[in-house]
């Protein structure tokens, strides 16, 4: 089955029907589907407890967390994990 074409909003359209088949909402979809490298396998990057606040707020800001420019470093922490456990 051909995938549909998203428009320029969506960077991987396979991934985000893959996810939407999967029962994730529309929005959480197209912040994966948007985020680079979002479908490699963990390990690659330092655990959060070596990240500094400003490089946990990029992270929450590409993945869209809302909320994020009034999180101190462990409610950016909370909010990338929980984000990650939901998928």
């Amino acid at each position: 089955m051909a995938t549909q074409n998203h428009g320029k909003q969506i960077k991987n359209d396979d991934q985000y029907e893959a996810l939407r088949d999967q029962g994730v909402s529309k929005s959480k979809a197209a912040r994966i589907a948007n985020t680079r490298d979002a479908g490699k396998k963990g390990g690659q990057q330092p655990p959060y407890e070596d990240w500094s606040r400003d490089e946990l707020y990029q992270k929450a800001k590409e993945v869209g967390v809302s909320g994020r420019s009034k999180m101190d470093k462990a409610e950016l922490k909370k909010a990338l994990r929980q984000g990650s456990q939901q998928s």
